[in-house]
């Protein structure tokens, strides 16, 4: 499988390493305008080499729109788009060509399919992600004319903690530092830790968190396709996550429940909740209230020292991991966190809505 979204539905192709990275988005409503300066803007956020904390692959990471858009609008129809890629060094993985790197994806994907990529992973490289990141910026595009935000920002690094809620921070200040932290000091140390790590050529992980505002009430579905669960599937689905929470998720599932409750009250005739301990999905359904949600995001499993492993003829080897790679994903992950939200809460809304806004 290589598509996501029911009506609003991207399917992507491409390797790490091959000609060029794309995808298909279908769905698209008609009369969007398309605004190529924030597409392309988009891709800069997820783009490697854009700090001394990420990977130091140079990709322009030009989207290339084939299909799809007439005069500025989108037409209803699919929107085919390419990215080619031009700063490939293949020959640092000559040496991983007959290994299994521990925790990556080579060895379950021999024994699946019966031959891989070896160059950057091929197909289960986090390059296939920027396809993602593209078809989430149509959707943002599209969920805009609904008043719908989605944004995105690191919250712990390390054992490092963005403390308090995202309520106390203005979270367009995450893009002013390389880490993506709402908060200035505490994005500082969570760089420091990360440049500290990449020195011992090691790898560190962390937590991203994401806010939808302006969901209405009534996206999802009781049973199947709940929302909450059409977000896990989608953050899961992306390099590195391991983990997913809505609302106060794991923090306090401990607590009773006359302390979590959500109660609901009445303001200027619209029911709302007192507080927002659901994450704003109740029942599989849309309450109205911020969506709020976090991914946990593993420590990168290439480390630039020297690892035990196995061959394929069964032998035990010492890997040493040549390239470039990323000592912590959260930065270029936050981009692409924001656009699986994206496409997911646009689907829905067309779910809901049919298909035209």
């Amino acid at each position: 499988m290589n598509s996501f979204g029911q009506i609003f539905r991207l399917t992507t192709f491409g390797e790490s390493h091959g000609i060029a990275v794309g995808g298909i988005v279908e769905g698209m409503p008609a009369g969007i305008p398309i605004d190529l300066d924030f597409l392309q803007y988009e891709m800069a956020r997820r783009r490697p080499g854009q700090s001394a904390i990420t990977t130091g692959r140079k990709e322009e990471d030009c989207v290339e729109l084939l299909s799809g858009i007439f005069e500025g609008r989108s037409t209803g129809t699919p929107i085919g788009f390419e990215v080619r890629n031009s700063n490939q060094h293949s020959a640092d993985y000559d040496n991983m060509r007959d290994l299994f790197r521990p925790s990556h994806a080579d060895f379950t994907y021999t024994a699946k399919y019966g031959i891989r990529d070896h160059r950057g992973g091929g197909r289960s490289s986090a390059r296939e992600t920027l396809s993602r990141v593209v078809g989430g910026a149509l959707a943002k595009m599209a969920l805009r004319t609904q008043g719908i935000s989605v944004k995105a920002f690191t919250s712990q690094v390390g054992d490092i903690i963005l403390p308090g809620s995202y309520l106390d921070y203005n979270l367009e200040e995450a893009e002013t530092n390389a880490v993506r932290c709402p908060d200035p000091e505490t994005a500082a140390r969570m760089e420091a830790l990360i440049l500290a790590v990449k020195a011992q050529g090691d790898t560190v992980g962390g937590i991203v968190t994401g806010v939808i505002k302006g969901v209405p009430v009534g996206l999802g579905e009781p049973v199947g396709n709940k929302l909450h669960a059409d977000l896990g599937a989608a953050m899961l689905s992306i390099n590195a996550c391991k983990g997913f929470d809505y609302g106060l998720g794991f923090a306090d599932c401990g607590r009773r429940g006359s302390e979590m409750i959500d109660q609901f009250v009445s303001k200027d005739g619209i029911i709302r909740t007192a507080t927002n301990h659901s994450g704003g999905i109740q029942g599989g359904i849309s309450n109205g209230q911020d969506i709020y949600f976090r991914c946990a995001f593993k420590p990168v499993a290439t480390l630039l020292r020297e690892v035990e492993t196995v061959n394929s003829d069964c032998e035990p080897t010492v890997l040493k991991a040549r390239g470039r790679h990323d000592p912590c994903v959260l930065p270029r992950a936050v981009p692409i966190v924001e656009a699986m939200a994206a496409m997911v809460v646009l689907d829905h809304l067309l779910l809901r809505k049919c298909n035209r806004l």
